[in-house]
């Protein structure tokens, strides 16, 4: 068993406890020159750091539902946890997506229980919403 096995997953197998590493590529790729280059290792530690972020996250979200007797995690949830574990500068940029995400979609109560075959993207592209709140539009 490897040690990216055997931490922490309860002996799940690596696939199950990352992201796929094509999409964390090419999510690092936005961020450096077309010239740029990115090692595999660079992209392994991302991929184990993001994959723990999020279980960090989800943890303290769902032991707030847990608390309120609630089975479903919803955005809400997560952006309260982000603001409790201290990752305050992020809560209102969030809120802010979670509310136009929610309105583009036409969800209303928090968490989606109706048909999701016909979703939309926000500004075309996945992702690309967000950081046009800050950059005046899509990459």
């Amino acid at each position: 068993m490897s040690e990216a096995e055997g931490a922490g997953g309860g002996g799940a197998k690596e696939q199950d406890r990352f992201l796929p590493i094509a999409n964390i590529g090419r999510i690092m790729r936005r961020a450096v020159p077309d010239n740029g280059k990115i090692a595999k290792d660079a992209k392994d530690s991302v991929q184990e750091c993001v994959s723990e972020f999020i279980s960090f996250i989800t943890s303290e979200a769902s032991d707030k539902c847990m608390k309120e007797k609630r089975k479903t995690i919803n955005g809400d949830d997560l952006i309260w946890s982000l603001g409790t574990l201290g990752f305050e500068e992020y809560v209102e940029p969030l809120k802010l997506y979670l509310k136009l995400y929610r309105e583009t979609e036409g969800d209303t109560k928090g968490s989606k229980s109706s048909d999701q075959n016909g979703k939309k993207e926000l500004n075309g592209e996945p992702g690309s919403s967000f950081d046009s709140m800050y950059d005046g539009g899509g990459r």
